[in-house]
Order: structure tokens, then C-alpha cells, then sequence
């Protein structure tokens, strides 16, 4: 008889990442302190959110100065802003809306008969999450939303499988069904293969792997553009065979932090996450000194936001 499938729950807190995470959940505690913390997390200026709220003023200084001595909020000049921990933490916490997601419609029926065996395999991981009704919807969805824009029919399944195996993932996170200690970031662009791919490899690289990272695209291209692959090789960084995905909800929705590059509005806002526009020219309309300064630039950006997430960058002298 087939064992239980390991379920991914994480590691054990230590003693002061404990202390210092109960803290901040006695602090969230405060039915005040949260709204406060859900306004500025809405884009409220400190300066409103008693108006906003119809709260006294002093409560909100309260809950501002609370909020602030265990780490949930920082001062970004003459405003208040969720920190990293709050995102990761707590962003969830933050909305009033609740949407719950839908299993896509599409059937494996008249799909190729290997598609079937991608999901007995994703059926039997994920079957203490999800239905074997709900992997076969995200696994036809899946095949249909690759086959649909790439021309090269040989990795297919593999990308499918893969494919469904991230946004099942990705739909477990979002619905609080695994436990994760790393923070969700999800780098979207057009074609999902430059800038977000650049983007995604520097982050898995500079994090060594304490960030989990997704990319997906608004409009993506049939494969990961070899220039991209060698720009980010002469740094010491690969792929790893990664390809260019469609953008879908769920992935957005397990994001704390989605940072757009040239998608314009085709990125889905939800609540509760940190939002963040890089602008940056598309590297591929590039010569190769262009090409290098991109990748540079985003390297750059990484390693800030490695900061604000408190993750010390591994390998950043190259």
C-alpha cells in the first residue's frame, strides 16, 4: 500500500523567531491596530486614517507607535509603510475581501492519453490538499494554456506538468493549506522571457533559495530567449530551464510581492499583497551593452529588495 505523500509544512520557528513573531501577533490582537495596520496597508496616509476609520486620533497614534516598535510598519520619509513582515506575515490579515477561486472547467477527456498520467501523478501529490477533480482541471488548463503558444511539441507534457504542478502549488498557498517560512514574490512581464525571467533567476541565485520565486507574462513568448540565458551565465547565474508561463490568479494570489515590468494593467490586484512597477526598457529590443546594463539594473533592484525582506544575499560580490 502506497504511503501518505509528504505534506510540506515548513520548519519549527526557533526560540526568537518565536518571541518576536508572538509579539507582533499580540499586537495584531488589538482589533484597533489592525485596521490601522489594513489602512495603511490600502494606501491611507497616517494623516487620514482617523477620518477614514472614524477612530480617535489617539488610538491611531496608538496602534501607529505599536505597530512600529515590533517591525510591522517603517517611516518611508513622512509616511508609514507595512514592512516586509507584514506582508509575509500577516497580508492575508489585511483585506476584507474574500474570493475564493474556481476549478477550471477544462476536461483531460479529449486531451492525449499522457496528459491522464500527469494527473494520476499531481492526483496522488496533492491529495491531501486537493480533489482529483480539481488537479485534472488545472492540469488540462495548463496543457491547453502552453500548447496554445508554443510551436515545439516535444517538452510539452513535461512543461504541463510542471506547469500545473506550480499553480496547484501556488493555489495551496493562497488558501493557507501550506506552511512556508520564505516570502512569495512574482515577478510578471510581457513575454516572460527577459525582464521577469532575469529577475527571477537573480533572486533564486541571491537568495539561496530563502525566497520562493514564480514569473509568469501578460503575452508569452514560445521560450526563454537564449540572450537572456547568456547575459545571466557570464554572472554566474542559469535558468535551470525555466520557460515562459501565462499569468493566472492563483500564482497572484500567493504572491507578497508582485513586481510588474511593462504589463501595463494585465496583472490582477489583489488585496493584501505589495505591489511594485520596475520600469525597465525590454532587454531584448537591445544590443548587447543594453542587454548588460538591464540585467545589471534588476540585479541591483534584487538585492534592495533583499533588504527589505531581511534575507542576507548570498554570492553578491559577483
Amino acid at each position: 500500500m502506497n504511503e501518505e505523500p509528504p505534506h510540506r509544512v515548513g520548519s519549527p520557528l526557533g526560540e526568537q523567531a518565536a518571541r518576536e513573531r508572538a509579539g507582533q501577533v499580540s499586537v495584531l490582537g488589538n482589533p484597533d491596530t489592525l485596521r490601522v495596520l489594513s489602512a495603511l496597508a490600502s494606501g491611507i496616509k497616517a494623516t487620514e486614517i482617523a477620518v477614514v476609520l472614524n477612530a480617535d486620533l489617539s488610538v491611531v497614534e496608538q496602534a501607529i507607535h505599536s505597530l512600529e516598535l515590533v517591525d510591522l510598519i517603517r517611516s518611508d520619509g513622512d509616511v508609514w509603510v507595512p514592512t516586509a513582515d507584514a506582508w509575509v506575515r500577516f497580508g492575508r490579515l489585511l483585506s476584507s475581501e474574500s474570493i475564493e477561486p474556481t476549478t477550471p472547467e477544462a476536461s483531460v477527456t479529449a486531451l492525449p492519453r499522457a496528459v491522464s498520467t500527469i494527473v494520476d501523478d499531481l492526483s496522488y501529490r496533492f491529495s491531501s490538499t486537493f480533489s482529483r477533480e480539481t488537479v485534472a482541471g488545472y492540469v488540462a488548463q495548463s496543457y491547453l494554456l502552453l500548447s496554445q503558444r508554443t510551436r515545439v511539441r516535444e517538452h510539452l507534457l513535461t512543461m504541463t506538468a510542471r506547469y500545473a504542478a506550480d499553480r496547484l502549488d501556488a493555489l495551496a498557498t493562497s488558501q493557507g493549506l501550506v506552511l512556508r517560512d520564505t516570502p512569495e514574490v512574482l515577478f510578471v512581464c510581457v513575454q516572460n522571457a527577459g525582464r521577469s525571467q532575469m529577475a527571477g533567476a537573480l533572486l533564486r541565485h541571491l537568495s539561496g533559495g530563502r525566497v520562493h520565486v514564480r514569473t509568469a507574462g501578460s503575452s508569452p513568448a514560445e521560450g526563454a530567449h537564449p540572450r537572456v540565458a547568456a547575459a545571466l551565465e557570464e554572472v554566474g547565474v542559469e535558468l535551470w530551464g525555466e520557460f515562459p508561463k501565462p499569468l493566472t490568479d492563483e500564482v497572484v494570489r500567493a504572491a507578497d510581492y508582485v513586481i510588474t515590468m511593462g504589463c501595463g494593467d494585465a496583472c490582477p490586484v489583489f488585496p493584501g499583497r505589495r505591489y511594485m512597477e520596475w520600469d525597465l526598457p525590454d532587454p531584448l529590443e537591445l544590443d548587447e551593452d543594453g542587454l548588460r546594463g538591464v540585467r545589471d539594473d534588476i540585479r541591483a533592484r534584487v538585492l534592495q529588495l533583499l533588504v527589505e525582506l531581511k534575507v542576507e544575499p548570498q554570492d553578491a560580490s559577483r
